[in-house]
């Protein structure tokens, strides 16, 4: 199906953090299920509820990253790569259902609040605030590159501030004995969260319809093609999303004087992935003014 174009996703890299990611999360659903129930507290199993949540996304997000590798064919020309966009999308409605399930458990807790064994719950909530943070560093550097990694730097980020509420709770919880606090923290914590997962949202549902990126300023794309040498015209300007990391870009150029010189489009193919990290380009060149309908994109 031609030739395999460089992509900027890193992904055996992106495989091995995932696993990282995956390998956190279970351990520590685990150790956090049993001492809720050892415990019998409310607000350990309500967030380990949460964290299997986030291993069924950051599987998701795996899966995507292993699916994008899937060779074009003749039925999907593009292969698979707008499996990672759909995952993030996913990802992004898991965390808005799970932070939703905790805004619902801190309602009926404010209603019903339970006693808690704080010390338990301050040093459970202390080990899952290490792991979190532990989790979010191996993403935080590709949560930039790609969507699915933000989504899961957001999941780590999400479980270590509600780690954070668990544990100001037991403190506070040690001091004055209001069970109320804990239902209360994880209120407003849950609201924070859903501000950020609904910027994810909007992203992925954006370039799930092709938009253009965010990163990529399409005036100056065009600024850029309209000023190369004996350009008059630039039609059927197109950018969009093909993946979370790989951003494609089609264009009719229109030059009178063009003499067929293929260094002049490799040019512009380097160019562009230097400038705009657009690495998937397919630029038509024309000497005249087509007579059908042409989309012109105007700065």
């Amino acid at each position: 199906m031609g030739k395999q174009h460089a992509h900027a996703l890193d992904r055996p890299r992106y495989n091995r953090l995932f696993a990282i990611g995956v390998g956190l999360d279970v351990t520590y659903l685990v150790f956090e299920t049993f001492y809720g129930w050892q415990i019998n507290s409310l607000a350990l199993i309500a967030d380990a509820g949460h964290n299997l949540s986030d291993v069924a996304g950051l599987l998701l997000a795996w899966a995507a990253t292993y699916i994008t590798r899937f060779r074009p064919n003749m039925r999907h020309t593009f292969g698979w790569q707008k499996a990672s966009i759909m995952a993030a999308f996913i990802n992004a409605v898991l965390l808005l259902i799970a932070m939703g399930s905790l805004i619902t458990e801190s309602i009926q807790r404010l209603q019903s609040p339970v006693p808690m064994q704080g010390l338990t719950v301050i040093a459970v909530a202390a080990v899952g605030i290490v792991v979190d943070v532990v989790g979010a560093l191996f993403f935080v550097k590709g949560e930039h590159e790609d969507l699915n990694m933000r989504a899961a730097f957001l999941h780590f980020i999400s479980d270590a501030l509600v780690s954070v509420g668990i544990l100001v709770a037991g403190t506070l919880y040690l001091w004055f004995e209001w069970m109320q606090l804990d239902p209360i923290l994880s209120l407003l914590i849950s609201v924070g969260i859903i501000f950020s997962t609904l910027n994810l949202l909007k992203k992925a549902l954006h370039m799930m319809f092709d938009g253009v990126p965010d990163s990529i300023d399409l005036k100056k794309v065009h600024q850029y093609l309209i000023g190369l040498e004996g350009v008059v015209r630039v039609d059927d300007l197109h950018v969009w999303a093909m993946s979370t990391s790989d951003i494609a870009l089609m264009a009719h150029l229109v030059i009178p004087t063009y003499n067929s010189d293929d260094n002049f489009i490799g040019a512009i193919r380097e160019r562009l992935l230097s400038d705009f990290n657009i690495s998937h380009v397919t630029i038509q060149i024309t000497r005249h003014i087509s007579s059908q309908e042409c989309v012109e994109i105007t700065a």
